[in-house]
Order: C-alpha cells, then sequence, then structure tokens
C-alpha cells in the first residue's frame, strides 16, 4: 500500500487553509487500490455523530475545507476521502488525468474500504453521508443493495440522470458499444485532461458564486492531476448504467434510508427533474429543490447555501456525546 507524501498531505491555497487537526490516511481497498483518506474531530465540546463526504466525479479533499469547518462547528466529525481515480487516490491506467473506473461497483469496494479502516475504529456514531452528485448515485445504489453503511443520507445534486450530453440515449449506447471493443481507458470522445474547476468562469455549470469558484479552481490548481479532466468511456457507460437502474419506478420504494434531496433548480449536470420523480416515489425520504442554485450547492452564493444548512439542520440531529478527554487524544493522534 502506498504510503507517499502525495497520498499524505493536504494542500494549503490563499483564503482556503486546511482545517486544523486532521489525520490524513492511507486506506487499502480489497483489490489493492490505496485511497486517500482524512478525519476531523468535531470542534465543539459534545459531539452529534460523524459525517461522511462522498464526493462528485473529478473532486478532492481540498474542495471541501469550507464544508468541513461547518460541519466541526455543528458538532460533527468529518470524514473525506478520494475516490479511486480522482484527487490523491491510485488511478488503473497511466494517465492520470482520466477520471476512470472500469465498473460503478469498484466505488462500493473503496467506500466499505473506508469503513472498515476509519468510520468503525475512529469515528463516533451515528454516522451519516453527505453525497454529492456522483457520490448521491453511489450511496442511493448502496442503500438500494442493503450495503451502505449510514444511518441517514443527505445528496447534493444527485446523479440520478446526466445531462451534459445531447442524446443521453445515444451516448449510453454507444459509450457501452465502444467499451466492448476495448476502448474504455480512452477519454470520451472530444475529451480531454484539462479540469473542469479551472475552466473559465462565465457560462460555467457548477456555481453563480465567482469567489467561490476561484477558490475551487485554485485548490484543482493545487493538487495538479488530482482534479482530473473529462471521464473516460468506461466511466460514462458505467454511470449510464447506474443511473437507468435507480430510474426504474420500482426502485425508490424499495430504500428504507431516510433520505434528503437537495437539488439545484438551475442544474445543467444532473437533470433536476429526474431527482423530483425518484423522491416522490421514496418511502422515508423527501426533497428540497434550491432555486437559482447550479449544480454545486455547497461552492453557491451564500442565500442557497443557508437554506441548504436549514434543510440539513433539521434532517441531521445527530446524537449527543460527550468525548472524554482518552477519547480526544486518541483521535488526535492516531
Amino acid at each position: 500500500m502506498r504510503q507517499d507524501a502525495a497520498l499524505l498531505s493536504l494542500h494549503d491555497t490563499p483564503g482556503n487553509p486546511v482545517p486544523p487537526g486532521a489525520v490524513v490516511m492511507a486506506v487499502g481497498t480489497a483489490d489493492d487500490c490505496t485511497l486517500r483518506a482524512a478525519r476531523w474531530a468535531a470542534t465543539t465540546r459534545t459531539c452529534k455523530g460523524t459525517v461522511c463526504l462522498l464526493q462528485g466525479r473529478a473532486e478532492f479533499i481540498e474542495k471541501y475545507y469550507e464544508t468541513i469547518r461547518e460541519l466541526r462547528a455543528r458538532g460533527f466529525a468529518v470524514v473525506a476521502f478520494d475516490w479511486r481515480g480522482q484527487g490523491a487516490s491510485d488511478r488503473r491506467v497511466d494517465d492520470p488525468h482520466k477520471g476512470h473506473v472500469a465498473a460503478f461497483d469498484d466505488y462500493r469496494g473503496d467506500l466499505l474500504a473506508i469503513r472498515d479502516a476509519v468510520l468503525v475504529p475512529f469515528m463516533p456514531d451515528p454516522h451519516v453521508c453527505l453525497a454529492h452528485s456522483m457520490g448521491g448515485c453511489v450511496a442511493l445504489t448502496g442503500a438500494l443493495d442493503g450495503w451502505l453503511p449510514f444511518r441517514r443520507i443527505v445528496t447534493v445534486a444527485p446523479m440520478l440522470s446526466i445531462r451534459m450530453v445531447r442524446s443521453p440515449a445515444f451516448a449510453s449506447v454507444a459509450t457501452r458499444l465502444l467499451q466492448r471493443l476495448g476502448l474504455g481507458s480512452r477519454y470520451v470522445p472530444g475529451g480531454g485532461p484539462v479540469s473542469i474547476a479551472t475552466k473559465p468562469y462565465p457560462n460555467n455549470r457548477l456555481t453563480r458564486d465567482p469567489a467561490r469558484y476561484a477558490r475551487n479552481a485554485a485548490a484543482a490548481l493545487a493538487v495538479g492531476a488530482g482534479a482530473v479532466g473529462d471521464p473516460t468511456i468506461a466511466w460514462t457507460a458505467e454511470a449510464f448504467r447506474a443511473v437507468a437502474r435507480l430510474r426504474d419506478p420500482r426502485v425508490p420504494p424499495r430504500i428504507a434510508t431516510p433520505t434528503l434531496i437537495l437539488a439545484a433548480g438551475s442544474d445543467p449536470v444532473c437533470g433536476t427533474p429526474a431527482a423530483e420523480r425518484f423522491a416522490a416515489r421514496l418511502k422515508a425520504g423527501h426533497i428540497l429543490v434550491l432555486p437559482d442554485a447550479r449544480h454545486e450547492i455547497l461552492s453557491e452564493r451564500d442565500a442557497i447555501r443557508a437554506d441548504f444548512w436549514a434543510a440539513f439542520d433539521a434532517f441531521v440531529p445527530g446524537s449527543t456525546v460527550r468525548e472524554t478527554k482518552t477519547e480526544r487524544e486518541r483521535s488526535a493522534t492516531a
């Protein structure tokens, strides 16, 4: 298992410092992939539990510093990690800029490794997840199949449809065909190594907040290839398969984990109508659509983020447990 400096470090950028008290870990998966993970204790006297951040495609821990600080101030311990194929975690292709997995079930292996190496041994109960975009797709699939290690799901702009292609039906068929032809590790046609986070702010699909956009772009430049570029054919084909499965109207009623969906009213990446249809069939969940928000709600303007946090606070009350001095010392030194 890798233990190099790139894996065991976090990047500071101006205005976006590493939240203090981070414990950075290398986590090995069952198929010999090494993930970068980090954990933080709550900054309050009592701890309500643990929130585990499940990133979207092409994201990385550094992008979530603001959210981590806010969660800790609310009384939650936090776990963040990079999925395989992005951030500082391992790649399965030679070009580190490619956003690639051979199968979406690989993400299950990543999350179960985080459960066993970080959540269970170190983090206070209850465990809940805050999942963005692709991370929401993984979380909902895990809840459906019964392996998700969380008591509650909060998912932000979940990937229940893919809007960044003109003809999703054609793209789904085409990428599956190309995958069968052995071309899965290539970029999608027209794709390349440039991270979406570093493209010009005007007409961006992610946020209407220029300051947070610039902050995230600086973080992406700091992590270099960790902020991957466009996806591969295999990732895209697998994404369409995962989305098609969740969009089956028989699926939502089978998810028993309490779920809150925060959808973006102006999301050009993952379609909000699909999220609304999904939420309408949930037996243990509901949806709140945040008007004017683009895809990255957690990087949006203050007013939109305030609405997000109001919904989060109402849905995730936590279970207040006072940590002993020994527990705090063990967490800080482990």
